[in-house]
């Protein structure tokens, strides 16, 4: 088992299934279970899989000041996320580059949940409540489970009353099974998909109950590689694996804008005053790189790090890569000098020593128009 400073109650589940539980970001993962990747994708693209992401981390702030320390640092209007709304979001260096994103959940008036992955959100966040009337508290015992798929909405509304009536991007206090939980309409797989946030003690009994429940809609337990899979097809991006700090530029500084990212819509129409805010407008127009999608022919699967050429010059670095069973296309994204980051540019990727035809595409592959996320009914 992974040598990490957090912990998950599934951990029994999770060897059950075959996993050794390696460490993402401090917590024991179950990143594979002892069957294929593939399956638990077609499962979660065509019926359901729960996954546990609770290596996420849970922070709460409470406090008149809460709402003000996220909108100095992050790149949302937070005074206009409702109760019982959410918000996908970015935070900044004070040179406007990328250093985490996540999602902000305003639970109250003055209570709000921040929930992000592997990057300083966390230190971000420390540093701004300082000295201000608000009170921040990392959550350890909150985890989250994630139900991603067509068939999630029909297993929850056997249980959870409205719950087809749940918008993107929208949240509710309910209960699963007699347990306390945080319904979310959120996701990071390109379907339609809640995560379910619980205390420990009742997220085993959770777990087993959806997984018992849901068999006769095929909901299955899905690995968390399997998320690398879904990401690529969807076009979401995955912090440090799609940045510099990851696959440094050659001779610059790590650090992304997110104009290079494709993250800019993050920023809320207009806002200003927060942390990075003039180094971020001031990038615009000067992406050294665009966050682009790259078809290969053949089934040859890109890895992360490969070459991507184009007469007779690299232009760019795969940053994941995947062959989709369902689309039958081998896809992979990729930070593309801006020239060539144009949809059916003819490119070759390097990989494993041989050389693949390949061909710059629009993001995202899958659900170009983003209708399965967002769906209701």
């Amino acid at each position: 088992m992974a040598n990490s400073w957090r912990t998950t109650v599934l951990a029994d589940r999770h060897r059950a299934l075959g996993s050794t539980l390696e460490d993402w970001n401090g917590t024991p993962t179950a990143w594979t279970y002892d069957k294929e990747v593939g399956d638990d994708f077609i499962a979660i693209r065509t019926k359901a899989g729960l996954m546990d992401v609770s290596g996420l981390k849970k922070i709460h702030l409470v406090g008149p000041h809460a709402t003000g320390v996220l909108n100095m640092v992050t790149t949302r209007e937070a005074t206009k996320i409702m109760p019982g709304k959410c918000s996908y979001t970015s935070m900044l260096d004070d040179d406007g580059k990328f250093k985490e994103d996540g999602i902000l959940y305003r639970m109250g008036p003055n209570n709000w949940m921040v929930v992000h992955g592997g990057g300083y959100g966390q230190e971000i966040l420390a540093q701004a409540v300082v000295g201000r009337n608000v009170a921040m508290l990392f959550d350890d015992d909150l985890h989250d489970m994630s139900l991603q798929g067509p068939a999630a909405v029909d297993f929850l509304a056997r249980h959870i009353p409205g719950v087809r009536d749940m918008k993107y991007f929208t949240h509710m206090q309910t209960t699963l099974f007699g347990k306390p939980i945080t319904l979310s309409r959120t996701g990071y797989t390109g379907e339609r998909g809640y995560e379910i946030f619980a205390s420990a003690k009742d997220t085993v009994e959770i777990w087993d109950g959806i997984l018992d429940g849901g068999k006769d809609l095929g909901i299955v337990p899905a690995a968390f590689t399997t998320l690398d899979w879904l990401r690529v097809e969807s076009a979401l991006m995955f912090y440090p694996f799609d940045m510099s700090e990851l696959y440094p530029i050659d001779g610059d500084a790590s650090g992304d804008t997110l104009w290079e990212l494709g993250l800019d819509f993050t920023v809320s129409p207009g806002k200003t005053g927060f942390k990075g805010a003039d180094a971020h407008y001031r990038a615009k127009g000067a992406e050294r790189f665009k966050i682009f999608g790259v078809l290969l022919e053949g089934e040859t699967v890109a890895q992360g790090g490969d070459e991507v050429w184009s007469g007779g010059k690299k232009v760019g670095t795969i940053t994941g890569g995947m062959y989709s069973p369902l689309m039958k296309q081998s896809m992979a994204l990729a930070r593309l000098d801006v020239p060539v980051a144009t949809h059916g540019a003819p490119l070759e990727v390097r990989t494993g020593g041989a050389s693949v035809k390949a061909s710059a595409h629009n993001l995202p592959f899958y659900d170009p128009d983003k209708k399965r996320r967002s769906a209701v009914g």
